[in-house]
C-alpha cells in the first residue's frame, strides 16, 4: 500500500479492493501504522491505552476507536481539505456523528464495487428508494449511495419515492408485470408503512431494509420486521444493508439477517466485559461467538479504519455476522436499530 504523508492518490483498487483473507491482516496492520502516525485523535486514544505501535502485528492487537468519537472530535488522518461531511441520522435530540471525507471518489468506488459483488451491475435493475427521513436531512451517505445506484441503473422508473406510496405501488406492479428485476431499498418504518397500505405478492422485486424505526413505530426485532414484510409483500426473504455514517463500506444480507462483508471490510468482536479481548471467528468447536461489533474498514483510509460500534453481534466461522441489537444507553441511530 505504501502509505506516506503527502501522497495524494493511493492506489485504491490494487491495495484495498483487492484485499482478501490471505493479505487482509498485512493491509490492516500497515494501515494502523499509517493512521497511528497521522491521525491525531486516534494516536492520542492509542497512547492513552499505552499501546506500543511497534508491537501491533495482528488485527487482534489493533485498538478500535469508539464510534462516539465521531460526535465529539474531528477524526482525520492527515490534515486535508474536506471533500464532503457525512452526518448521522439520529433523533433530533441526539448529537450527530460527523465523518469528514477527503475524497468522495473512494466512497463511490467502495460502494459500487461492493454492490456489484453482491447484486451485479445496477444497470440490470430498476432501483427504488424509500428513504424519506434520510432525504429530509442533509449529508446522508446512504442517500448519496442510493442516488448513484439509481442513476447507474439508467432506468426512467428508478428514483426516490419519498411519501408517494401510491406511485411506488404502481411502479412495482408495472415492473412485476414486465418481470423486470427491481430493488426496493428503504428505511424499515417506511417499508412497513408501505407494505401495510399496499400488500402485494412480489416475484421479481428484492426488498432491502436499512434498519431504523426512528421513533415512528413500535420497536420490533429484525425477525418480526422480516416476517411482516414477507407476509405483506409475498417475498420469501428480506435483504438488509449494514452501514453507518462513520464507514465507507457496507455489508449486505440476502436473508435471515446473515451479513457478508466485501474483502476490504471485516467484523471482529470484543467482549463486553473486556473490550481489549478480540474474537475473529467462531470458537474451537465452530460455534458462533457473540459480542460487541468492531469494524475494520480498509476503505476508511483518511478517517479511522478501526471502529468500535455500539452494536451487539454474532460472528460465524466464515466471517459472516448477525446484528443482535444495541448496547444499553447507546444513542438511537438511523441504521441497524433492531434487536433479534
Amino acid at each position: 500500500m505504501h502509505l506516506k504523508q503527502g501522497v495524494k492518490n493511493i492506489d485504491f483498487e490494487k491495495s484495498i479492493l483487492a484485499a482478501r483473507d490471505d493479505n487482509f491482516n498485512e493491509l490492516a496492520v500497515e494501515l494502523f501504522n499509517y493512521q497511528y502516525e497521522h491521525n491525531k485523535i486516534y494516536r492520542q486514544f492509542c497512547d492513552t491505552l499505552k499501546i506500543n505501535a511497534a508491537e501491533v502485528d495482528d488485527v487482534k492487537k489493533i485498538p478500535f476507536l469508539p464510534v462516539s468519537f465521531f460526535k465529539t472530535h474531528t477524526v482525520k488522518t492527515t490534515e486535508f481539505e474536506t471533500d464532503t461531511v457525512f452526518e448521522s441520522s439520529g433523533t433530533t435530540q441526539a448529537i450527530p456523528a460527523r465523518h469528514f471525507v477527503k475524497d468522495i471518489e473512494l466512497y463511490r468506488k467502495s460502494f459500487n464495487a461492493c454492490f456489484e459483488k453482491f447484486y451485479g451491475h445496477p444497470q440490470n435493475k430498476c432501483i427504488l428508494g424509500l428513504l424519506p427521513s434520510y432525504l429530509e436531512r442533509k449529508n446522508s451517505s446512504l442517500v448519496l449511495m442510493v442516488d448513484e445506484l439509481i442513476q447507474a441503473s439508467n432506468n426512467p422508473l428508478s428514483g426516490f419515492y419519498l411519501y408517494d406510496h401510491e406511485k411506488l405501488h404502481s411502479t412495482i406492479l408495472h415492473n412485476e408485470l414486465l418481470k423486470l428485476p427491481t430493488l426496493l431499498i428503504g428505511v424499515t418504518y417506511a417499508l412497513l408503512d408501505f407494505a401495510e397500505a399496499y400488500p402485494m405478492q412480489l416475484r421479481h422485486t428484492i426488498v432491502m431494509e436499512t434498519g431504523g424505526m426512528k421513533g415512528r413505530r413500535e420497536e420490533l426485532t429484525r425477525t418480526e420486521v422480516h416476517a411482516q414484510l414477507q407476509k405483506q409483500l409475498g417475498v420469501s426473504l428480506v435483504h438488509s444493508e449494514y452501514g453507518m455514517t462513520e464507514l465507507l463500506s457496507q455489508a449486505y444480507s440476502k436473508g435471515d439477517g446473515i451479513f457478508h462483508c466485501p474483502g476490504w471490510m471485516k467484523i471482529v468482536l470484543r467482549d463486553e466485559d473486556d473490550p481489549f479481548h478480540i474474537s475473529t471467528g467462531a470458537d474451537i468447536q465452530n460455534r458462533p461467538k457473540t459480542g460487541l461489533i468492531n469494524v475494520i474498514d480498509l476503505a476508511n483510509i483518511h478517517s479511522c479504519s478501526f471502529i468500535a460500534t455500539d452494536d451487539v453481534g454474532r460472528l460465524h466461522a466464515n466471517g459472516s455476522f448477525e446484528v443482535r441489537g444495541r448496547v444499553d444507553n447507546s444513542d438511537v441511530r438511523g441504521c441497524s436499530l433492531m434487536a433479534i
